[in-house]
């Protein structure tokens, strides 16, 4: 294994800040939420008021920061380095919600933050090199390759029927329909801001890209779908707890995520099969962490006990936000 490129550090610092923020966001966002939930429609039920709550903007500020970071993160990282460190988010969005929320942790929940940390810095110190990009066609290319073509429609069929079949159906009740519509747009979001990112570090460096129709349609593409993502986390937020949607969306997410850049950018193409190995365990540590997390949520909790709707009843760990009586 040989050092960190100079490339891979600067992903590393730039994804390590993202998890502050957007970690941070989550706590912030779902404070907005709950204020805004006692004023009028709460989100989970297809309102809007979250939109006149001041906490509300200022968590979607914290998280577009994190945004802006990750963003950057892509441009120089690959995605199977940076991705993963999205764990570090949830570990920092746990904690804050054990303190600020009153979502209980369990000590099981803590081990598991452990083995997040393990498993992120197994992924970084084996993490590929980034693949050498010299024009956006390069990536547009890589884009309309059959084997991603396939995913992408794959893809989109999917969110057609989690959208217009499933929401209606089963959104109040299974935590997977929303997560799921986010997780696999942003398999998708993450291959166009890879390439918005590359556009923007080339053009800095004095080849402008934006002369090229695929910068303009890989950044539209970007638009659209934080625009989806950002409705539908909302909704599952307001409906579920927040210590059970963070794991739950990284877990999702991540693994279209690699997926869909192992397709794309044929990340494992200059790795070994030991590196290829020893980072599909540091992912799998990973996700024993964060299903720790989600398992042990309220273990040993004595808050006062309340009669949850019933359409939670089917997933009584996925419990909505309790009120105060």
């Amino acid at each position: 294994m040989g050092p960190l490129s100079l490339d891979n550090v600067r992903g590393l610092v730039l994804a390590l800040s993202s998890s502050v923020f957007i970690g941070s966001s989550f706590i912030i966002k779902k404070h907005g939420l709950i204020k805004a939930g006692t004023n009028g429609t709460r989100a989970g039920s297809g309102g809007y008021s979250y939109l006149l709550e001041p906490w509300w903007w200022a968590g979607m500020l914290t998280m577009i920061v994190g945004e802006v970071a990750n963003f950057a993160a892509y441009a120089f990282a690959p995605a199977i380095l940076v991705t993963p460190l999205g764990a570090l988010s949830i570990i920092f969005s746990a904690v804050l919600a054990h303190f600020i929320l009153k979502e209980k942790l369990h000590i099981f929940g803590i081990v598991g933050c452990v083995l997040c940390l393990v498993g992120s810095t197994t992924i970084v110190l084996h993490a590929p090199h980034e693949r050498v990009i010299h024009s956006v066609k390069e990536v547009w290319h890589l884009a309309t390759e059959p084997a991603f073509l396939v995913y992408t429609c794959i893809v989109l069929v999917l969110l057609l029927l989690l959208i217009f079949l499933f929401v209606p159906r089963y959104g109040q009740s299974h935590l997977v329909v929303y997560i799921g519509i986010c997780s696999l747009t942003g398999s998708l979001t993450v291959m166009c801001v890879k390439a918005v990112g590359i556009a923007l570090k080339l053009s800095f460096s004095g080849s402008n890209q934006f002369t090229y129709f695929e910068t303009w349609f890989f950044t539209l593409f970007v638009i659209v779908c934080c625009l989806l993502q950002v409705n539908y986390l909302n909704k599952a937020l307001d409906t579920f707890n927040t210590a059970v949607v963070s794991p739950v969306y990284y877990v999702m997410f991540t693994t279209l995520t690699i997926l869909a850049s192992m397709i794309m950018f044929k990340d494992w193409d200059s790795q070994d099969a030991s590196q290829i190995v020893t980072e599909l365990c540091g992912f799998v540590t990973i996700l024993a962490g964060t299903f720790l997390l989600h398992k042990t949520k309220d273990m040993g909790s004595d808050s006062t006990p309340t009669t949850p709707r019933p359409v939670f009843q089917t997933y009584p760990n996925l419990s909505p936000r309790r009120e105060e009586v």
